[in-house]
């Protein structure tokens, strides 16, 4: 145990697994996760980059969304893949805080766009006429921007009050990664209240982007339902689909790993929620955007 956050120097992450074997499977595992998630983001930031059929504003948020991707999962993965191979927990203080302020980044980065990309939809299917007026290239770019320095901002100051709190609890996190809860959980004083405050006003901000990505998508079903043909509401619904999928995933996992009761809350519960909200959307998301888009499939 240590006194302060000063004099800390590692932390103790959560162990997948004590057996030896389980732990060499579970590193091949998350290799395997690893390597899929760089190959899918990968080929959608090559694809959109080098195809001019896809310089429009929806592919440019993709790749801006598979960028994020590879820097989210790759925030947790490496150290968990590094930690199983050689049975080792610990992770250098400095490691810890720079594991959060990433993680913190790409997460509220990720939300931020996805919200953008909802605008964008929103747009493109209520007025048409006005897409290239509303979302014209400098927009664009402003509006990634600013999903990007807003998220940069949020974690830089979650960062510096995480740690700067006294820490008297230890120093062993019940997470394979670092994250503030389990941070504010070693505080041994009052001043983790000025995190919770600045957690409130990142709750608030986050409920007022999906309130607008519900808003945009009732407006967007009742325009498509407007459509008089069938094949044009199926293609309607076909841009949206992918968009909808990678929301439902990134937020039923966080709120589920966040909001859950406390009494169903166990080590090994934590540890397979926090993988779900962590792990899998940047490794699925790939998947969700090329399955149904013929034009990312004919690029790539």
């Amino acid at each position: 145990q240590m006194s302060n956050g000063s004099s800390t120097t590692k932390f103790l992450l959560l162990a997948c697994t004590d057996m030896r074997e389980l732990q060499l499977l579970t590193f091949w595992l998350f290799l395997g996760i690893y390597l899929a998630a760089l190959l899918g983001n990968s080929l959608i930031i090559t694809a959109v980059a080098c195809d001019h059929h896809l310089h429009t504003p929806m592919y440019f948020f993709l790749l801006n969304l598979s960028v994020l991707d590879l820097g989210s999962i790759s925030t947790t993965l490496p150290k968990a893949m590094a930690n199983s191979l050689w049975d080792n927990r610990a992770i250098s203080y400095q490691g810890c805080a720079a594991q959060l302020f990433m993680l913190v980044f790409f997460i509220l980065a990720e939300f931020y766009l996805l919200t953008v990309m909802a605008y964008d939809r929103y747009v493109a299917i209520c007025k048409p006429l006005h897409y290239v007026t509303l979302l014209g290239s400098r927009a664009c770019v402003y509006m990634a921007a600013a999903a990007w320095g807003s998220a940069f901002l949020h974690a830089v100051l979650h960062m510096a009050n995480t740690f700067s709190l006294s820490l008297g609890q230890g120093n062993a996190l019940d997470q394979f990664f670092c994250e503030i809860p389990q941070i504010l959980k070693l505080s041994c004083s009052d001043s983790y209240l000025r995190e919770v405050q600045l957690l409130g006003v990142g709750v608030c901000l986050c409920f007022g982007c999906f309130v607008f990505i519900v808003v945009s998508y009732v407006q967007i079903l009742m325009s498509v339902l407007r459509i008089p043909s069938e094949q044009g509401r199926h293609k309607a619904f076909s841009t949206c689909l992918p968009h909808v999928a990678v929301v439902s995933l990134f937020l039923s996992t966080g709120i589920f790993a966040y909001l859950k009761p406390p009494s169903i809350s166990s080590p090994v519960l934590n540890l397979v929620v926090s993988f779900l909200y962590s792990v899998v959307p940047p490794a699925v998301n790939p998947l969700i955007y090329s399955m149904r888009n013929q034009e990312l499939k004919d690029a790539l």
